[in-house]
Formats: structure tokens, C-alpha cells, sequence
């Protein structure tokens, strides 16, 4: 099974020491930054997504394997996280090694209230691994727009 193939390459390339051409930073109003390389990154649950969306190359559809950006924040820990409904005043500003950028509300991931499995994939949506690059996924969006590749860097705000 590919699946069983991939995921095997997976854990040997990690037992290897393999590490992301360039590991992303998770940063801002957080407690505690974090250097999202493949050991972070496989430190946290894995979840697999399927998505599809538009592109302006046509439709794309992809099963993608990451991790929860929830699991990220609750790992980074939130500043400023009392009150009610203290997730609500915060938003992420995602940026690929190219310069994109685009905002996802912590409101559309957070499990009290959009719960959206929105992704940090390692895995792309072809089923393969790939350790050099990081993408966000949003599952839902209709337009791939903030499908983000090579993401850098994940500023809270």
C-alpha cells in the first residue's frame, strides 16, 4: 500500500535526522516561540486532511498529512489568553519563503468555535513526504488562496 510506503520513508528519513530545507518560526504574542522543524513537528499528533479547491491552474484536490495549527498555538501558549473568549483577538499572519502572505483568524481553528482542522502539512497532497517544505492548509476554502507554500514563518498577533 502506498501509504504504508510513504510512512515508512517517513520514519526513516526522521530516524535519519532529516530536517526541513528551511524550518518555519512560529512567533508573536506567544509564550514560548517555536522553530517548527521536523522534530516539533513530530513531536505533535499527525492529522490527514482531504481537500479540494480551486486554483487559477484549475481545480486541485490533495489528501495532506500536518499538524493542527490549534496544536501549535497550544504548544506555543497564547499571550494574553484570558478573558472570555480570549482566542477571538488573535489572528496568525502565514508567510512562504516567497513572500505571501495571508491571515487566518485562531477563531476558525479553535475548537470551541470554527473547529476547522486548518493544517501545517509535511506531507503534500500527492501522498508523498517532503521534508523541505511546510504548507498551511484550510480545508473548506473554495479558492486555494491561503493554501501557502513553503511557509517560513507563522506570526501570532
Amino acid at each position: 500500500m502506498a501509504w504504508g510506503r510513504t510512512l515508512g520513508a517517513l520514519a526513516l528519513a526522521l530516524a535519519a535526522g532529516a530536517a526541513f530545507a528551511q524550518p518555519a518560526a512560529l512567533q508573536g504574542t506567544v509564550k514560548a516561540p517555536l522553530t517548527l522543524d521536523a522534530a516539533t513537528l513530530h513531536a505533535l499528533p499527525a492529522t490527514t486532511v482531504e481537500t479540494a479547491f480551486e486554483t487559477s491552474k484549475g481545480p486541485e484536490r490533495g489528501t495532506y498529512t500536518g499538524v493542527l495549527l490549534w496544536d501549535l498555538i497550544q504548544k506555543a501558549g497564547l499571550e494574553n489568553a484570558g478573558g472570555k473568549n480570549a482566542e477571538l483577538r488573535h489572528s496568525l499572519m502565514v508567510t512562504g519563503a516567497d513572500g505571501y502572505a495571508v491571515a487566518v483568524a485562531v477563531g476558525e481553528f479553535a475548537p470551541r468555535f470554527g473547529n476547522k482542522a486548518v493544517l501545517l502539512a509535511y506531507e503534500g497532497g500527492d501522498g508523498k513526504a517532503d521534508p523541505d517544505h511546510l504548507r498551511l492548509i484550510v480545508p473548506g476554502d473554495l479558492h486555494g488562496g491561503r493554501a501557502v507554500s513553503n511557509v517560513v514563518s507563522i506570526e501570532v498577533r
